[in-house]
This record gives C-alpha cells, sequence and structure tokens, in this order.
C-alpha cells in the first residue's frame, strides 16, 4: 500500500544541501514526489512510499545532512499520485 505525505521540515535546513540531500535518501529508499524551499526558511515537499520506507525516509530527514539542524518535521496526508515515479528537487 501507497502513501502520499505533504512535508514541511524546519530548523536550520535551508543554505546547507538540504534538499538533495532529501532527493538522496528519497531515491536510496524508492520514494517518489518533490521538496523545495520557502520563503519561510523552511524545506517543504511531498513523497510517496510503502509505510516501510516512507519511515526511513522520514527517520532521515528528521536528522538532516550534517550542517543542518532540525528542529521539526510537520506531516499531513494527502492523496496517493499514480503513475509518480522519481523524486525532484524544485526551485
Amino acid at each position: 500500500m501507497l502513501f502520499q505525505v505533504y512535508f514541511e521540515v524546519h530548523g536550520f535546513v535551508q543554505g546547507v544541501g538540504f534538499r538533495y540531500y532529501t532527493r538522496k535518501k528519497a531515491q536510496e529508499y524508492g520514494v517518489t514526489g518533490w521538496c523545495r524551499n520557502t520563503a519561510n526558511d523552511t524545506v517543504e515537499g511531498e513523497a510517496q512510499g510503502s509505510e516501510d520506507v516512507m519511515k526511513k525516509f522520514f527517520e532521515a530527514i528528521g536528522k538532516g545532512p550534517s550542517h543542518s539542524d532540525v528542529t521539526k518535521v510537520v506531516k499531513e496526508d494527502r492523496d496517493v499520485i499514480e503513475g509518480d515515479s522519481s523524486f525532484e528537487v524544485r526551485r
């Protein structure tokens, strides 16, 4: 069963390679979706995958790359997108 989740990552997450780290972890775990920086210094996105890979993905982005400092990850369930096949960094 697939799950689709909107997420917003708070803390020191811009200017530290967070979006590219997120894409790398998504590709590593087989998660699809996207992420981008926001005007309020957070990173937002949508991720889709099975329950076990989503758990690993959110554990990874909850830690972030070494120069980041994640304070919280807010998640909201969304409808699954059929045919989604990659994870992209948006501008």
